[in-house]
């Protein structure tokens, strides 16, 4: 097992790894919109909120040598469903034509008052 760190992501806010390698798999902890470089929670801009939780996601499959396409699983939470729409439009951005398991699950809260949080698992062929 290997713990994953980059500072392309932001540093955990809690007891957690960014993401943990186990064999071929990489699981990737839970994502919120936090811009790596400022440490600043993106609020009041839903579609650029999303697209940065996304984004932190794939730079964690980066830092394990990964990229996209070896995104097999994710997990999305919405403070907010009707959101729903809106969310597809920027993972559709994001992701173009590749299309893992998806699970998107109605919360009532997520940390730091966020409105989403992305977790996600990659197979890594050749790790």
């Amino acid at each position: 097992m290997k713990y994953v760190y980059t500072e392309k992501a932001p540093k955990p806010v809690g007891p957690y790894s960014q993401g943990v390698l186990a064999g071929n798999f990489l699981f990737v902890s839970g994502q919120l919109p936090i811009n790596p470089l400022t440490g600043e929670l993106i609020k009041n801009n839903f579609r650029e909120a999303a697209r940065q939780a996304l984004i932190n996601v794939i730079e964690i499959v980066h830092a394990s040598g990964g990229d996209i396409k070896n995104i097999v699983k994710v997990t999305v939470y919405l403070k907010d469903v009707s959101r729903f729409s809106e969310f597809n439009e920027v993972y559709s951005e994001l992701l173009g034509d590749h299309k893992p398991a998806r699970a998107v699950v109605a919360v009532s809260s997520i940390p730091r008052d966020a409105d989403l949080m992305i977790e996600a698992i990659a197979y890594l062929e050749s790790t």
